[in-house]
Order: C-alpha cells, then sequence, then structure tokens
C-alpha cells in the first residue's frame, strides 16, 4: 500500500462518526472497542472535556473509506489504565519534565488485552502498524506531550511498533481459558489438585449457605432493578475502595438502549431485591468481568458471583476465555491464570526514553520470572505429574 494513500485524522470524538465505518473495523471479540461503548463513554461525559480523559482518536483513511483506527486519548493523569506508569512519571517530575499530557491509546478503565490498531478486513495489519508507529512517534512534537503509550495490545501490533521505534512493555493478569474437555464446570473442577477442588466447593457452599437467589443473566433479561443494581453497586465499591467512579450514571443508561446484549450480571437477591452484583461484558468467544458490588458482607459471595458463576455460565454458553479484572492472586487458586499483557511505548525526551527503555528490559525479566512462578503453584494438575504451564509470553 504506497505511503501517500493514507491521509490520517485526529479526531475528537466517535459520537458523530458512522458506527457502521467504525464498527467494520472492530475484530470479533471485544466488546469495548465497538462504538457503542467507546461512544456511550463520550456521549455520557465519562471522558471528555472535563476529565483526565480527552479523544484523540487516530484514524487512517484512503479517500472516503476509513480504512483503519485506533482509540487514543489525551491523558492528565494515569489512573485507570492498569499498566500503571506511575514511576515513570516520578523520573521525569525529578528530572524538571512534564510528563503530562501524554497520549494512549486504551480502552478508558477497561484492562482488557485486544487489538489497538483496528483495520478493515484485507489491510496489511504489517504495514500499517509501522505506519501508525510513525504517526505515533511524530505526535508528541506536533500536541506538545511528552509521551505516546499503548496499552493491552496484540504482540503482533507490539511487533509491528517496535518497528518503529515504540518499545515494548511485559505486564501480568489472571485469565481462564477454557480446555476442549471441559464441558460442564464439575469437568473444570476435575482438572483441579484435590486442595483446590475441595476449597472451592466449600466457598460455593458458603456463598449459597446465606439465603440468598444467585443468577447470571444476560442483559435483555436484565430488569430496571438489575440495572440500578450494577451501576449502584460499581458506585459504592468504588467509593468504599477510596477509588474514582470514572462512569457516569448515563453510561449505564447508554449501553442498556444501545448494546443490551453485550451486557451480563451476576446478581445476588435477597427475597427479590438485588444486594449485590458483578458487571459483565461478552463478544464472541470472550467474557470479560468488571464491577462488583454488595449491600452487606456475606462470606464468599465475591467468589461466586465474580468467579465461580460465570465461569460456570461460559461453560454453558460456549465462551472460550474469561478474564476476571485487573491484579489479584486471589484468582490463581480459582482457576485464573497468569497471562502476559503487552503495551508499547516512546518517550519523546531522548534521555528518559534511553532509563526507561533500560527500566522496562529489566522490568521483563522479573514478570517472566513471576508468571513462572505463579503459573507453578496454579491450582490445576497434570497428567505426568508435572507443575502447570503458564500461558507462552510469546
Amino acid at each position: 500500500m504506497p505511503h501517500a494513500e493514507l491521509r490520517f485524522e485526529l479526531r475528537a470524538g466517535l459520537v458523530d462518526l458512522d458506527p457502521a465505518r467504525w464498527d467494520a473495523l472492530v475484530p470479533e471479540g471485544d466488546p469495548c472497542l465497538e462504538h457503542a461503548f467507546l461512544a456511550g463513554l463520550e456521549a455520557s461525559g465519562s471522558v471528555g472535556p472535563r476529565t483526565t480523559w480527552r479523544p484523540r482518536h487516530l484514524l487512517a483513511w484512503r479517500g472516503r473509506e476509513l480504512v483503519a483506527a485506533m482509540p487514543l486519548y489525551e491523558r492528565h493523569d494515569s489512573f485507570g489504565e492498569y499498566i500503571f506508569d506511575f514511576a515513570i512519571a516520578h523520573a521525569a517530575m525529578r528530572s524538571g519534565l512534564d510528563y503530562y499530557p501524554k497520549l494512549t491509546s486504551a480502552v478508558p478503565f477497561t484492562p482488557i488485552p485486544g487489538r489497538r490498531l483496528l483495520t478493515l478486513p484485507g489491510e496489511s495489519q504489517p504495514e500499517l502498524a509501522l505506519r501508525f508507529g510513525e504517526r505515533l512517534r511524530a505526535l508528541p512534537d506536533e500536541l506538545g506531550v511528552s509521551s505516546v503509550h499503548v496499552l493491552f495490545l496484540s504482540p503482533d501490533e507490539r511487533d509491528g511498533l517496535a518497528r518503529a521505534g515504540l518499545t515494548p512493555r511485559l505486564w501480568n493478569q489472571f485469565q481462564w481459558h477454557r480446555r476442549p474437555e471441559w464441558r460442564s464446570f464439575d469437568d473444570f473442577l476435575a482438572a483441579m489438585r484435590a486442595p483446590s477442588r475441595k476449597q472451592v466447593r466449600r466457598e460455593r457452599a458458603i456463598a449459597r449457605s446465606h439465603g440468598l437467589d444467585l443468577v447470571m443473566k444476560d442483559g435483555p433479561e436484565l430488569t430496571d432493578a438489575d440495572w440500578t443494581a450494577l451501576e449502584h453497586f460499581y458506585r459504592r465499591t468504588a467509593s468504599e475502595k477510596g477509588g474514582r467512579a470514572f462512569l457516569r450514571p448515563a453510561f449505564f443508561t447508554w449501553l442498556r438502549e444501545r448494546a443490551p446484549g453485550r451486557v451480563a450480571g451476576a446478581l445476588a437477591y435477597d427475597q427479590g431485591e438485588p444486594v449485590a452484583s458483578a458487571f459483565f461484558l461478552h463478544r464472541g468467544p470472550n467474557l470479560y468481568g468488571r464491577y462488583w458490588g454488595a449491600r452487606d458482607v456475606h462470606d464468599c459471595l465475591h467468589f461466586e458471583l465474580c468467579y465461580y458463576l460465570p465461569i460456570e455460565w461460559a461453560l454453558e454458553r460456549g465462551f472460550t476465555r474469561f478474564e476476571g479484572g485487573a491484579q489479584g492472586e486471589h484468582k490463581l487458586k480459582r482457576g485464573l491464570m497468569p497471562a502476559a499483557c503487552h503495551s508499547s511505548h516512546f518517550i519523546a525526551d531522548e534521555a528518559l526514553r534511553a532509563a526507561v527503555d533500560d527500566y522496562l528490559a529489566r522490568e521483563r525479566a522479573a514478570v517472566l520470572q513471576e508468571i513462572e512462578l505463579l503459573a507453578a503453584h496454579g491450582p490445576f494438575h497434570r497428567a505426568d505429574g508435572s507443575p502447570p504451564a503458564a500461558p507462552d509470553p510469546v
């Protein structure tokens, strides 16, 4: 594809872009890259001019055809990114440099790995990755930002951006991947070593001993009270943890109206009233867990609504991948194994870039070692008696 054929555009929002144009680029399996999700963040005020996430989406056109795009935001802090760069920000400030604003390609508040460079089917991914990487490297000078960060991207995108001079970074997350022989929750349990299997059964029994009705519902099945509970408990948990409730109430309304089929909820009812919930998104073979909250403390209810019930639902519905959100080594004993996540970074200042590149290379070795050690302590046994293997970090 000749370089002259592409015209790049920085766009300050997606609400007024034809959803069909954008969604034609979105791969199967990622509900958070669809127009309904990203535009909903903007329309609800969850991101935008009065927030620290200001859309600067990078689009590539060939004539009147949108052939590629990357969600991109001007950031004025680093909260809600989940591949954190606070140490780099502090190093910049100690060196007398302004680290903010910066540019970040990510799904806001959503640590879901996937594609960040969205392309029409049939387009050359390697070529477009190089072109976008070159364009990203030019943006700090053009926009007066310190750096560019592409988070939770795929390994091939990481490699393509590396050819353009962006430095790769490795991070760790916990994910559930279905094995071909698992057709039920009992099959999943059978793959575990006896102590872990006993622990899961005990926790499920405790969660179900509180006299609550525990249900997993798809989005179109959720009632008015259910949607209210999902939003309320999300906000309650953010308050209790001293965090920020980034998502505005209007965002939940937007999703209900425009993309209910991408949502699911795990709910606990006391005499018909929702008293706890966990929020999920799904598309294609993937299920993603996000926001949990509860009115009262019930032992093991968190494990049931956030892990066991959705894993059981995933097995029933044919999902092959389930992610329970960022961080949390407690997920390991409950069947979510360590998996590598990737990001790419470019720092405009040469001296800081050299220091960051050195830091990220040493960090990568430590993350690889951590993944290996965590996998060795996972809950699953293998037929040959050897320790469980971690997913290939690529």
